[in-house]
């Protein structure tokens, strides 16, 4: 009997553990079937949505070039293609748009004329740009050439102290070190003096700008907002549409004084870094009407960051208090079309004898490259001013890929070997200046928001003329085979650098 027992408690017991097995494997089997059903459903939702970008892309297309490479991707990569177009593809400034008509942009032109503020000589000779800005040259500015850091920053400095009412304060990039320091305590100081002050960074210029540093400006009464800081849909690790920047470096003062140009708010640009040495940059400083055109960049920008609105002052109610005519030309992703890339392109078009350019990066659109190679075709001396040092690796070596094309079809391009050389100026004959944040790249031309001011009074001309013509002298020209002459593997690196050109 107990023999018995125990073999029918050894049979009841593997009879047990075989239906253990079996649960267990129709467990498995059920985990797998749902896994499989997540996939799918994971699998459907990448292919909807890369769908829903290809036809966005469609539809929103500035160039054929880059709409077909993302439609391949698309296609072909969804998984790796999707979250990269919602990064550096997604264009969609509808609403910043929509800013731009609230505050009445396209009504400048007219209102400036009745107010008879209108330089009209000068919009009328330059049509094209006048059209592209949005609203006309205006008279009666006094127009200062800040060269390099220190210059541009003492004024800054100055005419922030000597505000009375308003300070718009907006960089690309911000630091919290020696020279941020000093810009705070200026914009701290009339904050507490009852001085409206806004502070405009750009989070991905200013990633690293510290917490404590921005409480300290809030605590101290001034406004701060990052740029896309209240568009949430735009953030993922960081802003979302980390692709789409505001390169703008603008100060406005009272409504009444503006500067613009090439520098940020770090220790580099006013010479304290050991790894770049004297930092070649240029700023100019307005006076008159100008300003408030310039301030009305400003507030766009600032209502599109902050939410809040800014009440602008009749351009009549600022004085007059020089002769020289300005057009203010902000341009970016919200435009209908490249309209920065035309703007320069209509500079190079009209260039008769000379256009000299100075850009710390290089890399150019088709549109870029024809209007600069036809100029030197037909006996204009174009150069083209770069640093000799790098600071992006990637877009050093795409630079130079693209001054070969250039240097083949007679443009001289220099290297400046005196520091690092980061201005962005052009000289179009004696006719024409454009002092801003524009680089001649297409993240400038086509991607971020930036700012230009055009000049055209002799004045102004002349003194960019002399300076330009010192930082040649303080740089080499590229000869004809300099691209041929580097190693095989540095011109594969450089070609293949330049095929990055659509996001660099």
């Amino acid at each position: 009997m107990d023999a018995d027992t125990t073999g029918l408690d050894r049979d009841a017991a593997a009879a047990d553990r075989v239906l253990q097995d079996a649960a267990t494997d129709v467990g498995v089997l059920d985990t797998v079937a749902n896994n499989l059903g997540l996939v799918a459903g994971l699998v459907a939702v990448i292919y909807v949505t890369a769908g829903l970008c290809a036809v966005r892309e469609v539809m929103n297309s500035r160039t054929s070039q880059g709409s077909v490479a993302w439609l391949l991707s698309l296609f072909f990569i969804p998984y790796v293609t999707v979250p990269l177009y919602f990064i550096f593809g997604w264009r969609s400034f509808s609403d910043y748009a929509k800013i731009q008509s609230t505050l009445g942009r396209s009504e400048r032109a007219r209102r400036a004329d009745e107010l008879g503020l209108t330089d009209h000589t000068e919009t009328r000779e330059w049509p094209v740009l006048s059209r592209v800005a949005g609203v006309p040259f205006l008279a009666g500015n006094k127009v200062k050439l800040l060269i390099d850091g220190d210059m541009t920053f003492a004024d800054i400095k100055s005419a922030i102290a000597d505000a009375k009412n308003s300070v718009f304060f907006q960089f690309f990039a911000v630091h919290d070190d020696q020279l941020g320091k000093e810009m705070a305590d200026a914009l701290i100081e009339r904050a507490k003096a009852g001085v409206d002050v806004c502070f405009l960074y750009d989070d991905v210029g200013s990633h690293s700008l510290s917490n404590a540093y921005i409480e300290k400006l809030k605590a101290a009464g001034v406004q701060v907002c990052g740029f896309n800081e209240n568009h949430r849909f735009l953030r993922l690790l960081g802003p979302m549409r980390l692709n789409y920047r505001n390169h703008r470096k603008l100060v406005v003062t009272d409504y009444q004084t503006a500067f613009v140009g090439g520098h940020n708010v770090a220790d580099q640009y006013v010479g304290r870094s050991e790894r770049f040495g004297h930092w070649r940059d240029t700023h100019v400083r307005v006076q008159g009407p100008a300003a408030v055109a310039c301030a009305l960049c400003f507030v766009e920008d600032w209502l599109w960051a902050s939410g809040k609105h800014i009440d602008l002052p009749l351009v009549s109610d600022i004085p007059m208090p020089g002769d020289e005519p300005v057009l203010v030309m902000p341009t970016g992703p919200a435009d209908k079309l490249e309209e920065c890339a035309i703007a320069f392109v209509e500079a190079a078009a009209q260039a008769k004898w000379r256009l000299w350019i100075t850009t710390p990066y290089l890399v150019l659109s088709v549109d870029i490259q024809t209007a600069l190679a036809s100029a030197a075709m037909r006996g204009v001396d174009v150069r083209i001013l770069l640093p000799e040092k790098r600071d992006h690796w990637t877009v050093w070596l795409a630079s130079h890929a693209y001054e070969d094309m250039l240097v083949q079809r007679g443009v001289k391009v220099y290297r400046y070997t005196d520091g690092f050389m980061h201005q962005k100026v052009t000289l179009m004959d004696n006719d024409l200046v454009s002092i801003g944040t524009v680089n001649f790249d297409n993240r400038s031309f086509q991607i971020n928001f930036e700012l230009t001011l055009w000049f055209t009074h002799e004045r102004i001309i002349g003194e960019v003329s002399d300076m330009l013509m010192k930082d040649f002298a303080s740089a080499r020209l590229t000869w004809p085979d300099a691209f041929q002459s580097r190693s095989y593997v540095f011109q594969v690196l450089a070609q293949g650098a330049r095929l990055l050109s659509p996001i660099l």
